[in-house]
């Protein structure tokens, strides 16, 4: 038996998340029934992130001990061909082996995660399902000053889905960060963040708030008092699964 390291990308669009459901798809089911056919028996698929209904990954990292021997090259293109035939929106990047002590979870140093807005009137057709259509103009600049209040060690209980069973709210965020490019006469903008590891739907509480600070319904000074109020009651409305990507994930 050897251990198997995969970089993984998804459209999130028809998965109840990354972790294996019974009755609903996820990533995690679409992967072990890839390897199933393939004649490995009860395959375990460990991923680095668990995303999110409706979230997508450009950079997943996963691992999975099988049972047959298998040159990586071999075994991502069989994967692939599989994940093609039953019309899974997932694709193996690259396939390698790694020793046992490689855990895709809890070896993580570092996930980076990107959430994506389009500000534009019209509803958007080419890039539906890829990101959030804001319809107001938003103030990026005010949104990456109030961004910087988030960095460093916190308690974000604010920022925590009620189902989150982290045992605890404190976490360290590394990189907060607003950019925003102007493409074909629309504003994309982008909120990327960095940090060992996230609170369940942390990153898109951040994007829901910062939009407010964007709109002006909040300041910098409204988001801090968010923060420090540990109140999940507190948050602006969460922005929706779909912006979301995860980006990459570092060891």
């Amino acid at each position: 038996m050897a251990r198997y390291r995969f970089l993984i990308e998804y459209d999130g669009t028809p998965f109840s998340g990354w972790q294996r459901q019974d009755d609903q798809p996820s990533v995690q089911g679409a992967l072990e029934h890839a390897l199933r056919k393939l004649g490995e028996e009860d395959p375990v698929v460990q991923g680095a992130g668990r995303t999110d209904a409706g979230v997508h990954a450009l950079g997943q990292v996963a691992h999975a001990d099988l049972q047959k021997p298998w040159t990586p090259f071999r075994l991502m293109e069989a994967m692939n061909a599989h994940l093609r035939q039953d019309g899974q929106p997932v694709a193996i990047l690259n396939c390698e082996t790694d020793n046992e002590d490689f855990h895709a979870r809890f070896s993580a140093i570092q996930r980076h995660y990107v959430y994506r807005i389009i500000s534009r009137r019209a509803p958007l057709t080419v890039e539906r399902g890829r990101a959030w259509n804001v319809k107001t103009p938003l103030d990026t600049d005010a949104m990456g000053h109030a961004a910087k209040l988030l960095l460093g060690e916190h308690d974000f209980t604010t920022f925590r889905s009620t189902e989150c069973q982290a045992k605890s709210p404190v976490k360290t965020l590394d990189n907060l960060q607003v950019t925003s490019q102007l493409r074909h006469g629309v504003t994309v903008i982008e909120i990327s963040t960095t940090a060992r590891s996230y609170l369940h739907n942390q990153v898109r509480s951040f994007a829901g708030c910062l939009k407010a600070v964007g709109e002006g319904k909040w300041d910098s000074e409204a988001l801090q008092r968010a923060l420090h109020a540990r109140d999940r009651k507190a948050c602006a409305p969460v922005a929706p699964a779909h912006g979301l990507y995860l980006v990459s994930v570092g060891y």
